[in-house]
């Protein structure tokens, strides 16, 4: 399937519309969660904590969005999508303005917690809105989303690495807020209700627990999670601090764009990457990616010079990739009547913690351990890659 087929089939039957609201909601949601890096050294020094306080900020944001997933998902069984995206980002702007007014370090960490949980709101339903919409783009649709939340990625951080030295931190992170809101009233007007006669009726709550439970235990969805689970520790870990570690050779600003050229990476390897795995399953794509990753984290402290750097920052970009096709391989595999909350379940579980790769990384690297931490994260990947490889297709993931 061509490109321009794929577009049309994403666009066809005006959901489109739809599409582009929670793409452009996902660009701030999480371009807003890569501003806290792009800006650590100020925030750190304005607090004068170390790696280890930096790391642990970042962890926050992340921990309070993955405690967010398991109760997000079972409010998208019965609130719908439309309520919880555009409450979501409403929240979330309330949480930015919180962050950038914070006067303690104790009071920064609440507002990475407010972040964390506002932003936690928006990723069962953001997955579950596209899977129901296009059931047969799943991988798509999701790839061109995440890949939207990429380029946010990338040019929000480089943006802040650029205006921070005469801005100040506070004002470029709590600048955030304006777009949040009219994100919010975007996907409020283009997002549909549910349509009740075609939604299952949500599982009573006496039985809820085991159908979840046995809906997690499939073993497509155990190795998925297994592997996914430690990608994410390793994206924690790099994304926390390759500002931070580039800054000690390199000028801020030239790390912040680096940074951008990592997302600018991922941007191009999940909109390819989503329409691949539709076309040649998940094990080969999945396998792939992160075994390129394994190899281009453990290149981090090895390469020196600025063209290098930026050739490595895209290819680092390339495990981007793993999120829409591990996101479309586990909802498709849940069972109906509880993918809500068994999705929203399970990303708690891998982004709790996933989310403790930014603080053992900071951790090591006031150590004097800094390129062992990505070493540590290198080898992380090597056996996500491993577990991949034995990844089932849909059709035999329940046995």
């Amino acid at each position: 399937m061509g490109v321009r087929t794929a577009a049309g089939r994403l666009r066809g039957g005006g959901r489109g519309w739809v599409l582009l609201a929670i793409a452009a909601g996902w660009v701030f949601v999480i371009g807003g969660r890569f501003l806290v890096p792009a800006v650590l050294p100020q925030v750190t020094g304005a607090f004068e904590v170390g790696n280890t306080g930096g790391g642990v900020a970042v962890t926050v944001i992340w921990a309070t969005y993955a405690l967010m997933q398991s109760p997000a998902g079972a409010l998208v069984d019965r609130v719908g999508e439309r309520r919880l995206l555009a409450g979501s980002l409403l929240l979330s702007a309330g949480s930015v303005g919180v962050l950038g007014v914070a006067p303690v370090y104790l009071a920064f960490l609440g507002g990475c917690a407010a972040f964390g949980f506002a932003t936690g709101l928006y990723g069962p339903a953001r997955g579950t809105a596209l899977a129901r919409t296009f059931p047969d783009d799943d991988g798509a649709a999701i790839g061109a989303t995440l890949a939207a939340g990429s380029v946010g990625s990338a040019v929000l951080p480089f943006l802040a690495g650029a205006l921070v030295g005469s801005a100040g931190w506070r004002l470029v992170v709590a600048g955030l807020a304006p777009p949040l809101l009219v994100a919010a009233a975007f996907a409020w007007h283009s997002v549909p209700e549910r349509d009740g006669a075609s939604t299952p009726d949500p599982v009573p709550l006496a039985d809820l627990g085991g159908d979840v439970f046995r809906a997690v235990r499939r073993r497509g969805v155990a190795i998925a999670v297994a592997a996914v689970t430690l990608m994410l520790f390793a994206f924690q870990g790099l994304s926390a601090f390759y500002v931070t570690y580039l800054a000690r050779t390199l000028d801020q600003r030239v790390a912040a764009g680096l940074f951008a050229l990592l997302f600018v990476g991922g941007a191009v390897a999940q909109l390819g990457g989503g329409a691949l795995a539709d076309r040649y399953g998940e094990r080969i794509v999945l396998t792939v990616v992160s075994a390129v990753g394994a190899v281009a984290v453990a290149a981090v402290p090895l390469v020196g010079g600025l063209l290098p750097l930026a050739a490595l920052s895209l290819v680092l970009g390339t495990r981007l990739a793993i999120a829409p096709v591990s996101n479309a391989y586990i909802i498709a595999v849940l069972p109906d009547a509880v993918t809500g909350t068994a999705w929203g379940t399970l990303r708690t579980a891998f982004f709790l913690l996933g989310a403790t790769g930014s603080t053992v990384v900071g951790v090591m690297a006031d150590r004097a351990l800094f390129d062992e931490a990505f070493y540590l994260l290198a080898a992380v990947t090597a056996v996500a890659a491993l577990l991949y490889a034995f990844l089932p297709s849909r059709a035999t993931a329940g046995a």
